[in-house]
């Protein structure tokens, strides 16, 4: 993508990214991320009964809180804009389409980013209460991060396709959830006996919980790393053209 193909990115990015703290949106996001990640971690986890210093009880429940949260907050990237007649606006500036897709999701991923720096106190306590391996922390906040801008551009695509936040909030959580459980035996059972190793393999490879799992072991694989990076730019490059169909057919 050159900077001619991502003209006005920058500035989808800044109206984005600062809208969110001028709604409600921020607040009600960052409470329910904060109060329901403690409370998966200390409570469900059992953090304090494991008696081991790491955050692995607070990472474990990420792909399933992001599952939710990340599609509640992309629903109105486009789907808003399609319903107030505010996307036609938008792309008659000097703003590229792919530039206003790279924008708003940047500032959506920002955004996450902002909800996971904030949970800095569970960090320290952890490192008051011992002595965590915190490469392994650091991998785990990178691979939680990853996954939600996989959760993003997914949903951020879908809500490109409807004028319905509700429509585009519950599509995404059905199609996020498949690519989700892709690696779990549940699948994989279901596809034993009668489909090919090699497509059971494809499938696996499709899940988050399979390349998450590996980035929070402190594992920095390549493949894992590609793997979401190549799925968001798919997903985004889906979006552009989406939004190009809906310009035209208006």
């Amino acid at each position: 993508m050159t900077g001619g193909l991502l003209t006005g990115w920058r500035a989808v990015f800044a109206r984005e990214f600062t809208g969110y703290f001028a709604t409600p949106l921020a607040t009600v996001f960052l409470v329910v991320f904060l109060v329901a990640s403690n409370v998966f971690a200390f409570y469900v986890g059992d953090f304090f009964g494991r008696g081991r210093a790491d955050l692995e009880s607070f990472f474990q429940f990420h792909p399933w809180l992001f599952l939710l949260l990340a599609p509640a907050l992309a629903m109105r990237l486009w789907a808003e804009e399609r319903r107030s007649g505010t996307m036609e606006l938008l792309l008659t500036l000097p703003v590229s389409t792919a530039g206003a897709t790279l924008g708003k999701f940047l500032a959506a991923w920002a955004f996450v980013g902002v909800a996971l720096l904030l949970t800095w106190p569970l960090w320290l306590t952890v490192n008051l209460l011992g002595r965590p391996d915190n490469g392994v922390i650091v991998a785990s906040y990178l691979a939680s991060w990853l996954m939600a801008g996989g959760y993003l551009a997914i949903s951020g695509c879908l809500s490109a396709t409807t004028r319905s936040q509700t429509s585009a909030f519950v599509a995404s959580v059905m199609l996020c959830f498949l690519f989700l459980v892709a690696g779990l035996p549940m699948v994989t059972d279901f596809l034993q006996g009668w489909a090919p190793s090699s497509l059971i393999g494809f499938i696996t490879s499709l899940s988050f919980l399979t390349h998450f799992s590996a980035i929070t072991r402190g594992v920095l694989d390549l493949g894992d790393l590609l793997y979401f990076l190549a799925l968001i730019i798919v997903w985004l490059v889906a979006t552009v053209v989406v939004v190009d169909l809906k310009r035209e057919g208006a």
